[in-house]
């Protein structure tokens, strides 16, 4: 793996410093810190990531599994996105106590409200476990075989390599299996809602200006961490005490300015960057537009109903949220696609990746690659559409049909494990399925069912169609299906659910719901996924095998791993684009332009009559500048998914913003980086405290905060991060 490290630490560093890229925090040294410091970093790889002294990565925890925040008091307050605390806020909430339209603040800590299964989890250190993993895997020639002694290593090593007692090892797969690293990990379980402004506030904008510029939404949240009386993880207890940082992060009230330095650091999900042309072409032309489709139908008819009914709205408004994101991605995402010309560039990169090989003399290993990929994706196109509209129509999209696919499996697991297994299954499932119900609503579901099945059954490819979805009457077998099922009501779903396993089945198996579902499922897990699986084996095998010839083949270049939800660091600048001819975006919002877009009434564009008085009267204390209140604003920072929530930190390392969300144009970003388009969208953090101070009146929270003007004390900053001790000794 020499070549590996030589292209992590050891590259060339080029003239000008680079934007674009989502790197390992451990491995900053070399031509990432270089880079950074040409844009106007002040701090040193050591300040962001280390394992001796408190560093920001102490301050940057993985937030539920799938955003972002960022520690910012010595009291473990924690800042994130709104939007990721919005199931929290949501679950707090009813028609009486309505903490989405109102916002929540709690003045006292407590009046902070625990949230069940809600975890943060923080980053220990991490470790190069690449030669470990792949011990006894060179003489294996299948691919299934070399997968299985991977994940056996894998296994292993999570189990012995040391750590302490609460503690977890996570052994995480880069450059398509060319590397492995270990992250020791602490999950604090006790996470407890602090503030949240009025979705007004907090999703001003909703889902018309999703993954737009210019953005005018304070999408952010407050929650903090408690901990037993040793600072280590526990679950919720009223003896808890709030947890006390290694490191937290200051907050500027400095603001920024165009090409100002901004480092994004956290969790971005899952990029695919290497992919081969013809897999985007397959994504622009078939995948993406199927399942826009499918959501697009879905939306339309919730939108329907939450609009004429605020309970359906209250109910609704975390799945529609949900649905409507990935949505209006993916339209973002096959247009900037298309707009920057990817499979014509990429289409050049493999041309000019042969003639390396040539070069090279390295065609018996790489010779091959691009025919094979041609032909294993042409081979898997109609099970990739196939497996596509399954997941969306049955387990995403439709409440009836995800509740009835549950239930499958508890079917599967009694055939696979046996009684004790089912047992166990169905007492969790029980457990789990008040809280589904709570936001379940058959009359909405019902007209969501009619507009899929339809679409699944006219647009799915036929030849993987169970019989039962052969030429249907969407109409006719939606009344059957919702008149006859007991799945639409949990209190009959709990007694379909009582008796031995047996019993349950008959139950289940009399019930119309489930009948089409488990032919649906039967067809799909027989026939689809296995085909399915056995050729994106070999797809998967050949994208390790490109990878590998790209780094071995580009020494000395830029090549960064595809996200794969661990912590990293993407860093550029303050910077507006243009977007298409003649249309040039200023990097900076500010709140004139939420009244600007204020439409009274409006669910999406709403202002509270506060805000509004507060903009009247230009009162934005210490948070404005120049007669105007910054809201939110854009960098080249490459992020996706997983990113929000994320901490925007200045070239001292101070908080200056909050990601939350990328622009339309440059949502392709997970496939293919243009950085003439792709920008990330973040809310200013003097906004958030302007919120917090002058609309929520949450002084005790404000005094929680180091406020700092770093612009004006750059001594301070330079030497603040050396030689800082943990405050809580690990006994």
């Amino acid at each position: 793996m020499k070549f590996l490290r030589l292209l992590l630490i050891l590259f060339i560093v080029p003239v000008q410093a680079q934007q674009g890229g989502m790197w390992i925090p451990s491995l900053l040294k070399g031509m990432n810190e270089t880079e950074m410091k040409n844009l106007g970093m002040k701090m040193s790889a050591e300040d962001i990531y280390s394992v001796n002294h408190s560093s920001l990565k102490d301050a940057v925890p993985h937030f539920n599994g799938g955003c972002t925040s960022e520690v910012i008091s010595p009291k473990g307050l924690i800042l994130t996105n709104h939007h990721c605390g919005y199931d929290a806020i949501q679950s707090h909430s009813s028609v009486d106590h309505d903490y989405l339209t109102d916002g929540f603040w709690a003045y006292k800590m407590q009046d902070e409200l625990p949230n069940q299964d809600l975890e943060v989890t923080f980053i220990v250190k991490i470790e190069d476990v690449t030669t470990k993993v792949l011990e006894g895997t060179a003489g294996l020639s299948s691919e299934a075989d070399k997968q299985k002694k991977i994940q056996e290593n894998i296994a292993n090593l999570n189990k012995t390599l040391p750590k302490e007692s609460w503690q977890e090892n996570k052994i995480r797969t880069f450059y398509e299996g060319n590397q492995y690293m270990l992250f020791v990990t602490e999950t604090y379980k006790d996470v407890r809602l602090v503030g949240a402004p009025p979705s007004s506030i907090g999703k001003f904008g909703s889902d018309t200006d999703n993954w737009v510029w210019p953005r005018h939404t304070g999408d952010f949240s407050l929650f903090r961490i408690y901990a037993d009386k040793n600072n280590r993880p526990a679950a919720y207890s009223k003896d808890n005490v709030p947890y006390v940082p290694k490191h937290f992060l200051p907050v500027s009230l400095d603001g920024v300015a165009e090409d100002d330095f901004t480092m994004v650091f956290g969790y971005p999900g899952r990029t695919s960057e290497y992919l081969p042309a013809v897999a985007i072409e397959q994504i622009v032309n078939e995948l993406n537009p199927a399942k826009i489709e499918v959501r697009d139908k879905a939306l339309k008819v919730q939108d329907g109903f939450m609009r004429k009914d605020n309970a359906i709205k209250i109910q609704y408004a975390s799945k529609y949220a949900g649905i409507a994101n990935y949505w209006k991605k993916w339209i973002g995402e096959t247009q900037g696609l298309k707009k920057s010309n990817a499979v014509a560039v990429k289409k050049k990169q493999e041309a000019e990746f042969m003639v390396k090989v040539a070069q090279a003399g390295k065609q018996a290993e790489y010779g091959n690659l691009l025919a094979d990929f041609e032909k294993y994706y042409k081979e898997i196109a109609p099970y990739s559409l196939s497996r596509d509209y399954f997941v969306e129509v049955v387990l995403r999209n439709t409440d009836l049909t995800n509740v009835a696919y549950k239930m499958y499996q508890l079917e599967q697991i009694l055939n696979t494990k046996g009684e004790q297994a089912f047992n166990d299954r169905k007492t969790n499932l029980i457990n789990g399925l008040g809280e589904f119900y709570k936001d379940f609503n058959a009359a909405v579901d019902e007209k969501v069912f009619e507009q899929l099945i339809d679409l699944y059954a006219k647009k799915s490819p036929k030849e993987y169609l169970p019989a039962g979805l052969l030429n249907i009457n969407a109409k006719s077998l939606t009344a059957e299906v919702y008149g006859q099922s007991d799945l639409t009501d949990f209190r009959r779903v709990q007694e379909m659910l009582s008796g031995d396993s047996k019993t349950v089945l008959s139950k289940l198996n009399a019930d119309r719901a489930y009948q089409l579902v488990k032919e649906m499922a039967d067809q799909y897990t027989k026939v689809v996924a296995p085909k399915y699986e056995e050729i994106n084996l070999k797809i998967g095998a050949l994208q390790r095998t490109y990878m590998k010839g790209i780094l071995e083949l580009n020494p000395g270049a830029r090549i960064f791993p595809d996200a794969n939800s661990t912590l990293r660091v993407t860093y550029g600048k303050v910077k507006g684009y243009e977007p298409k001819d003649a249309t040039i975006y200023k990097p900076f919002t500010y709140l004139e332009g939420v009244m600007e877009k204020y439409v009274p009434g409006d669910y999406e564009f709403d202002v509270p009559k506060k805000l509004i008085e507060l903009y009247n009267n230009k009162d934005y204390g210490q948070y404005g500048v120049n007669g105007k209140m910054p809201v939110c604003f854009i960098g080249t920072n490459h992020t996706t998914g997983g990113n929000s929530g994320s901490p925007a930190i200045d070239a001292q390392g101070n908080l200056i913003g909050l990601n939350f969300d990328r622009v339309w144009e440059g949502t392709m970003s997970d496939l293919y980086y243009d950085p003439a388009i792709c920008r990330n969208v973040m809310v200013d953090a003097r906004y958030v405290l302007f919120i917090m101070d002058k609309f929520a009146g949450a002084k005790n929270l404000i005094d929680e905060l180091k406020i700092v003007h770093p612009k004006g004390n750059k001594p301070y900053y330079k030497s603040r991060f050396k030689h800082k001790k943990r405050k809580i000794k690990r006994q």
